[in-house]
């Protein structure tokens, strides 16, 4: 199976393998961030491509995809924004936050599950999921829209929030 990648992410993958004598089985996880952080999402032509240039069953690598929350399978919107969930975020606020963020980018989550986490705009430009634990527990509720972290989220804000971005 072909995935078109570009000549440098190739030559710094070949090289993350290098980092891995003894076993290139211990090589998926970084693989899997390099090729989420520019195809944005872990797709099955990604899976065979870790599979086979690792000489591994594809069973090996989606089982670790499958496994870590922070690997997408699905395509996000343009900005992906993940609201902590943990008990300390949902006691201040974070359920509502969640509800104000949808409302404010037009996304019903009603058919997200366990299995399909992240529900995108009809437009395409945001995406929006729970996340477990964004490590700032006392300043909830949190979330992260891309790799930008917002504590204190006031849910009346939301729009506001969001109008920083596209």
């Amino acid at each position: 199976m072909s995935l078109a990648l570009p000549a440098e992410l190739e030559q710094k993958i070949d090289e993350v393998i290098t980092h891995y004598p003894v076993s290139k089985r211990s090589a998926v996880l970084p693989l899997l961030h390099l090729l989420q952080h520019h195809f944005r999402f872990i797709g099955p032509e990604a899976v065979q491509w870790v599979a086979d240039k690792l000489g591994l069953e594809p069973v090996q690598v989606l089982e670790v995809v499958t496994f870590y929350p922070g690997f997408r399978q699905s395509a996000p919107g343009r900005f992906h924004i993940r609201v902590c969930r943990t008990l300390s975020c949902a006691m201040a606020g974070s359920y509502e936050l969640m509800e104000a963020l949808c409302r404010a980018a037009n996304i019903d989550r009603s058919h997200s599950d366990h299995h399909h986490p992240i529900a995108v705009s009809p437009d395409g430009r945001y995406s929006i999921e729970f996340a477990e634990c964004l490590a700032s527990c006392g300043t909830g509720p949190v979330c992260m829209v891309e790799d930008d972290f917002h504590e204190k989220v006031d849910p009346a804000k939301a729009a506001e929030l969001l109008s920083r971005y596209g």
